[in-house]
């Protein structure tokens, strides 16, 4: 084989100037920034990050001190390199975040215009090293009520952008949430912390419409929600992966929702830690977070193919809660209201909850809307307790339209588990547990159909209410399950509309008594095998 010796010449000068632009480094203090932290360098680190860009990409680095700016705007092909020992510094002053307005209308286009570091469009991006970037959240108060999100930076806001890194550094006290990332693509998140604890709304993480992105070996501390999965327009959140994570909230540790808009499709989360903060201040949330994982679909949109698996949770309110709701809320001006969405293909395994409240976890769906296809498997769960017997028979309220909280029903009938409007659940392996008498149901089954109870073991307390509360139930299998309380019924019958339900082996001589039928219902709608 012959060879063109122009040719060869020519290709190895093009991958010798490539390899230049991917290895270039850009040092903002060779532009003007003073790493005093009291110099502004807004200027200087933004013609760094312009000369790099316009030579064909590279990094931006800052290194040897602290280097106070106002909004960066980043460049596709630039990574954004924070050394350790170095600090991007936020200005305290709003009128160093120019207003930005993406193209992309969104629900958030009435929450903050401005940001610490932005980009709208770009691809081939980074933000990493081991460094600091702080957003002195602290110094940005809430002015007018009314609009309470106003002048209150993001630290990074991403808006359609395209290969996303973040990659190991220190994130701590935006204004506003940590990261916004808006309709963004094949966003990768490893090893960054965060913590937020600087002002209201400190959301530790928000995908919202993304697509093609994993999160791993994170530890996100936040006073608001930690790590949350959002849709504030018509994208939905598809294909993500959380993993090898530790999410500490006083709020919600892992959520999606509240918007919920374009839905969220095939997610996985994995292998997380939650917990409660141990020592940061309160500023919106509770002491204790409010739940370890919620998820909420309130405003259309579809959610489908959420597989859950090997979480650890200590200490929060709620460990479990979803909702589909009909808040329905357009996501920009002018549009109708968003119809009920569709709430399904849910796989929740391996879950261990301790220390947690007594609200107890709920599964609930609407009257005409119901949850399809739910299951949980291999949960072991200790709540509070101390639920008083006259609980059991409370009347939930539907609340359609209320915003969405594991709190908003108040003490459930059920210390462990109130399932509600849903098609298709399967418990398996289910152990519960309550540090202090309660004396309400451990789980109740209202306006469910097709339900499989498989290996259930719970406390339940002398002069309580039965293990299991089913009211308008059908087609059920209740099997392999042992009740322990000599005075209480194993399970109570209510609804004229219940009917073929099967218990099989299941152990009944801990229980007072197998079964109790309320007036309305029909003892025959059991069958006992």
């Amino acid at each position: 084989m012959t060879h063109n010796p122009i040719l060869v010449l020519i290709l190895m000068a093009w991958t010798c100037a490539a390899a230049f632009a991917a290895d270039a480094v850009f040092d903002v203090r060779d532009y003007g920034a003073k790493a005093d932290g009291a110099t502004l360098c807004t200027t200087a680190i933004q013609k760094a990050m312009d000369a790099c860009a316009a030579g064909g990409g590279g990094t931006v680095l800052l290194a040897g001190g602290r280097f106070l700016s106002g909004t960066i705007c980043l460049r596709s092909h630039v990574t954004l390199r924070i050394e350790a020992g170095a600090t991007l510094l936020g200005s305290t002053n709003i009128a160093h975040y120019p207003d930005n307005i993406p193209a992309i209308r969104s629900y958030t286009d009435k929450y903050v215009k401005q940001s610490l570091i932005a980009g709208e469009n770009l691809e081939n991006i980074g933000i990493t090293g081991r460094g600091l970037i702080d957003g002195q959240g602290r110094s940005f108060k809430i002015k007018d009520r009314k609009r309470p999100y106003e002048n209150r930076p993001y630290l990074i806001r991403l808006v359609n952008c395209r290969d996303v890194l973040v990659e190991s550094v220190r994130l701590q006290h935006s204004a506003m949430w940590m990261q916004h990332y808006l309709g963004c693509e094949r966003v990768t998140m490893r090893g960054v912390r965060v913590w937020n604890f600087g002002n209201a709304n400190n959301d530790g993480l928000d995908l919202d419409g993304c697509k093609d992105c994993t999160v791993s070996q994170c530890v996100f501390e936040s006073d608001d929600d930690a790590i949350t999965l959002k849709s504030t327009f018509e994208r939905p959140c598809d294909s993500i992966t959380i993993s090898d994570c530790v999410a500490r909230s006083h709020c919600n540790a892992i959520k999606m929702g509240t918007e919920s808009n374009g839905g969220f499709k095939n997610i996985t989360i994995a292998n997380c830690v939650v917990t409660s903060p141990h020592d940061a201040n309160v500023t919106y949330g509770h002491t204790r977070g409010i739940s370890g994982i919620s998820l909420e679909l309130v405003d259309g949109g579809q959610l489908e193919r959420i597989a859950i698996s090997n979480i650890s949770i200590h200490g929060v309110g709620v460990p479990l809660f979803l909702r589909l709701g009909d808040r329905a809320r357009p996501f920009k001006d002018g549009m109708e209201p968003q119809p009920v969405g569709s709430f399904r293909d849910v796989v929740i395994n391996n879950i261990v909850a301790t220390g947690v409240g007594k609200i107890g976890c709920s599964i609930t769906g609407l009257t005409n809307a119901p949850i399809h296809n739910v299951s949980l498997s291999n949960l072991m769960f200790e709540f509070e307790g101390g639920g008083a017997r006259k609980l059991a028979e409370k009347e939930v309220a539907e609340l359609p339209k209320k915003y969405p909280e594991s709190t908003m029903f108040g003490e459930l009938p059920a210390y462990g588990f109130y399932c509600r409007h849903v098609k298709g659940l399967r418990f398996s392996n289910i152990q519960l547990r309550t540090a202090s008498a309660d004396r309400r149901h451990a789980m109740v089954f209202d306006d469910v159909e097709n339900l499989t109870a498989d290996g259930l073991d719970a406390s339940f307390w002398p002069g309580g209410a039965a293990m299991l509360g089913l009211a308008q139930v059908r087609d059920a299998l209740i099997r392999g399950c042992k009740p322990c309380a000599k005075d209480s019924a194993f399970l109570r019958l209510s609804g004229d509309k219940s009917r073929n339900i099967t218990l099989i082996a299941n152990d009944l001589g801990g229980a007072g008594k197998a079964i109790e039928v309320a007036p309305g219902a029909h003892k025959d709608a059991i069958v006992m095998k």
